[in-house]
Parts: structure tokens; C-alpha cells; sequence
């Protein structure tokens, strides 16, 4: 999940929330969402290979 941040950025998070804290993993910050875009697509691949 791609959320923009208030100074412009990206940040990608985990798309489920964690047991304990109830909220998502950030996963990373980037200046665009295509860099974020990117990167989620390398988490999904890492995560079936």
C-alpha cells in the first residue's frame, strides 16, 4: 500500500496490519510513486522466490 506523505513522498507499507501494534510495516520512502511502485513489485516477487 502507497500512501503520499505531507512533504511530498511516497511511503510503501505492509499490506497487512502487524498482530501487536495494529498498524502497517513501513516498508521504505521515495520521491516518486513510480520509485515506490517499483519497489512493492520487488517485495512481491522476493516473497514467492
Amino acid at each position: 500500500m502507497i500512501r503520499k506523505l505531507k512533504d511530498g513522498k511516497y511511503r510503501l507499507y505492509s499490506r497487512k496490519k502487524d498482530e501487536k501494534t495494529g498498524k502497517r510495516r513501513n516498508l521504505g520512502t521515495f520521491e516518486t510513486r513510480e520509485a515506490a511502485q517499483k519497489h512493492e513489485k520487488e517485495v512481491q516477487y522476493f516473497k514467492r522466490h
